[in-house]
């Protein structure tokens, strides 16, 4: 099963989505709607998120495109509430700016509360997982081990999404194919089994430091393969078995207009 937040007709909905794509809200009113409608607002699958953790160069061969040595521990920063935003929704290029990239990764969405997990029971505390597209701001990063706000806390520059797939539904998230098209053009092919440090790791990394709690997420990292994008561009991030994430990207002026 999988799970997403939509608005549809002014109302914000958590619905249920079945292998024949028929949809449903969680209290069982069935939605005449496409998923490829154009009524659908998608908004970030998790409601209330908690604490978003993200990997930096958690693929060798990303750490060699950048002229980084592979780190022997999990390189963790953490994301805010305030990057997040849909699937199909404009993410923007800042002004005066030399290089922004995508960043297509893998999302284990925490399901239960745990401390001190066991590696072996690590998965055990996944609820699902997604996709997100983590834009980072290559101009103002001083180093992958201390990214800084204007690299990677901007509004919107975490599309997430559509949905959330059931832990259940996919009993191996070490060997999944992921690619990224700009355009259409593919610029992105890796698998999630070139990961330096797997999920199971993480959850008993990071449940060592503190504690997990339901609608913590850890976005996994990205394969090499990235490239600048500009404002008008289109970008796809998949991951198979999981979900394709859209994102336009527009400039600074037309995501803010005359607001600030």
């Amino acid at each position: 099963m999988r799970h997403a937040r939509i608005i549809l007709d002014g109302r914000e909905l958590d619905i249920d989505i079945s292998a024949d794509d028929r949809i449903t809200t969680t209290e069982g009113e069935v939605l005449e709607v496409a998923l490829d409608s154009d009524a659908l607002t998608w908004l970030p699958p998790v409601k209330a998120p908690g604490t978003i953790f993200a990997l930096g160069l958690n693929y060798a061969d990303h750490a060699t495109e950048l002229a980084f040595e592979a780190p022997k521990e999990p390189l963790i920063f953490i994301k805010h509430a305030n990057t997040l935003t849909g699937h199909k929704q404009p993410s923007y290029r800042p002004d005066n700016i030399e290089f922004q990239h995508y960043e297509c990764e893998l999302v284990a969405v925490i399901g239960k509360t745990g401390k001190n997990i066991r590696r072996e029971d690590a998965l055990e505390y996944v609820a699902g997982y997604t996709v997100c597209n983590d834009f980072a701001i290559r101009d103002y990063l001083e180093n992958y081990y201390r990214p800084n706000l204007r690299v990677k806390s901007r509004d919107s520059l975490l599309p997430m999404g559509p949905w959330i797939v059931d832990a259940a539904d996919l009993p191996n998230v070490n060997d999944l194919r992921l690619t990224t098209a700009v355009n259409g053009k593919i610029t992105q092919d890796g698998s999630t089994r070139d990961m330096i440090f797997d999920v199971p790791f993480l959850i008993e990394y990071l449940s060592n430091i503190m504690t997990l709690n339901p609608g913590d997420m850890i976005a996994t990292g990205t394969p090499h393969g990235v490239v600048d994008l500009q404002p008008g561009d289109r970008v796809i991030c998949t991951i198979e078995d999981v979900c394709a994430l859209e994102t336009e990207i527009v400039s600074e002026q037309a995501y803010y207009g005359e607001k600030y």
